[in-house]
């Protein structure tokens, strides 16, 4: 029994305060989503409920927080505006239709999400470099933090002349304003001088208690959870528990139309789940010096959002803001994840009264902190130092998170990185010349030979007045890619066609065995060496659970 729990904890204490804490910081976040996708807060709840739970019990990362993220919900808004309408327009018109499409496209996302986990896909977050990384950080502390500066803003409802309504923000001023700061500036305060007196209890959660505390002592008129929630058009916090929605079933048309017009949306937004999920799990290894499990992530995420949509929730991700607040907070285990969902679905079932007295002041101090400890702050230290290339895509990264979107920006940031390394890869490439004894010509080449260095390896030989004989010799370069391939067959029908001998030495294996398959005239062109380079295809270190000494290649 005791070996069961330790695969949830190893620190009870601490997951446990650090999942309350998390779930007090999640409920505005969410809520805030909801309203940007224009849903009902409690669908949002329900799902950051429920994904939040499946994902820290069989996730691949311990210590990550998942929930209804709001780089998945911004998708989302357009595809429920036109299925209200899509809906409108059947033989039998249907009201709000585009929340059922929302569901369906959540489980599609899941589908998708478990797919690229069981075809591993989640490796390839590996190769996201690390100024893509640091890019990606910065960008969401500054999304975070905007987020939280527009908490000190109130929402009204304006109508026009035409009838068309719409929320409206107005900066909170004078008094109201001031008692704002103050609190959360108290908030922040005892978040940073706390853990230097004593660790026993979580900075974050004592920070939230005290300044609700002298809120209410005090009757101080604050924003609070329940009338932010209220100002944006819903009823309050309480909730129900989260059923299979059965309205999906009956008013959702089955049929070739809906597939095609969810289907973009369900892609996008798996992918731009995964991409943050990933990213987020990631950071969550750098900070503690461990590592997770990409492929074993993306079906969590997966089943996570299937279960979501059938309980009638919206979708979501791994959130890196929850998450560097749990990490910050001493939660490690997967019991801090399955803490945070079950506190979470608590509040909303039986306390929601006292966490809608919850100045919002304090829950902004918290997230205030954790764009602190989030933001990269050694980027401004370093982007002199690091390569210009480099500190253009921490730069460029940065911005496209902020201004558009996380995925475009990771995206963006992994084709700058590539180009980069493909051009200072490119430039490597070199012949060294000599003459042999008998009038042969070796070329020896040095540097790898792929697409961006086929047109500079082409440039190294004078075919026309080379000697009747030529050798080329690889033994100090990489054949990468078909384009490598290419190159060489082409160079050796130049030489064959002005008549002259050709023969190529110290290929790899793998490279002989794709040119024999293209040609069998290269078995004559080709001189077999017994020291032959032996390098192979890099290959995933989970491919090979055994010493790679047992293995014979």
């Amino acid at each position: 029994m005791t070996q069961f729990f330790r695969k949830f904890t190893s620190n009870p204490k601490n997951d446990i305060l650090s999942g309350i804490t998390v779930s007090l910081a999640m409920i505005p976040e969410v809520v805030a989503f909801a309203f940007v996708a224009q849903i009902d807060p409690l669908m949002a709840l329900s799902g950051a409920f429920i994904i939040g739970l499946i994902a820290a019990i069989f996730g691949g990362r311990p210590g990550l927080i998942s929930g209804a993220a709001g780089a998945v919900a911004v998708i989302f808004v357009t595809m429920i505006a036109d299925g209200h309408t899509k809906g409108m327009l059947f033989d039998q018109p249907i009201e709000n239709m585009g929340f059922f499409y929302l569901m369906a496209c959540v489980i599609l996302m899941g589908i998708i999400q478990i797919l690229a986990g069981v075809f591993k896909l989640g490796r390839f977050v590996r190769l996201i470099p690390h100024p893509v990384m640091l890019g990606f950080v910065n960008g969401l502390a500054i999304v975070i933090f905007w987020a939280q500066v527009k908490m000190f803003s109130h929402k009204t409802l304006e109508i026009s002349g035409d009838g068309v309504k719409q929320y409206v923000n107005t900066f909170m001023q004078g008094t109201e304003l001031y008692v704002m700061l103050g609190l959360v500036l108290l908030t922040m305060g005892i978040i940073w001088g706390l853990p230097k007196i004593t660790k026993k209890v979580p900075a974050a959660l004592t920070a939230i208690l005290i300044t609700s505390l002298i809120a209410i002592g005090f009757n101080l008129d604050v924003t609070t959870v329940g009338s932010y929630i209220i100002e944006g058009g819903g009823t309050g916090l309480k909730g129900e528990f989260p059923t299979p929605n059965l309205e999906l079933w009956q008013n959702l048309p089955f049929n070739l139309d809906t597939l095609k017009f969810i289907l973009p949306y369900a892609f996008l937004a798996a992918s731009v789940g995964l991409i943050e999920s990933l990213m987020t799990m990631n950071l969550v290894d750098e900070l503690t010096d461990t590592r997770g499990n990409g492929d074993k992530e993306c079906i969590a995420q997966g089943t996570g959002n299937i279960m979501s949509g059938l309980f009638g929730g919206t979708g979501g991700c791994g959130m890196i803001g929850q998450t560097v607040i749990n990490i910050n907070a001493g939660g490690r285990g997967r019991l801090s994840g399955i803490m945070m969902a079950v506190t979470l679905l608590s509040f909303i079932l039986f306390t929601d009264k006292l966490i809608e007295q919850v100045p919002i002041a304090a829950l902004v101090g918290v997230m205030f902190m954790m764009v602190i400890e989030t933001f990269a702050w050694s980027s401004f230290r370093i982007i002199k130092k690091i390569p210009l290339s480099d500190a253009f895509v921490l730069v460029i990264v940065s911005a496209v998170t902020v201004i558009f979107d996380l995925a475009i920006a990771v995206f963006v940031g992994v084709i700058i990185s590539a180009l980069s390394f493909a051009w200072e890869n490119a430039k490597r490439i070199r012949a060294r010349r000599r003459i042999k004894e008998d009038g042969t010509k070796v070329y020896e080449i040095w540097g790898p030979l792929f697409f961006g260095s086929i047109t500079a390896f082409n440039e190294k030989f004078d075919v026309k007045n080379d000697p009747q004989n030529v050798e080329i010799d690889f033994v100090e370069s990489r054949i990468s890619d078909h384009s490598a391939l290419e190159a060489i067959f082409n160079i050796v029908e130049k030489y064959e066609a002005e008549g002259k001998v050709i023969k190529l030495k110290h290929l790899s294996e793998d490279c002989k065995i794709l040119m024999y398959k293209a040609s069998p005239k290269f078995k004559e062109v080709i001189v077999e060496d017994i020291d032959d380079p032996r390098y192979h295809l890099a290959a995933n270190p989970e491919d090979f659970p055994k010493p790679l000494s047992e293995y014979k290649f």
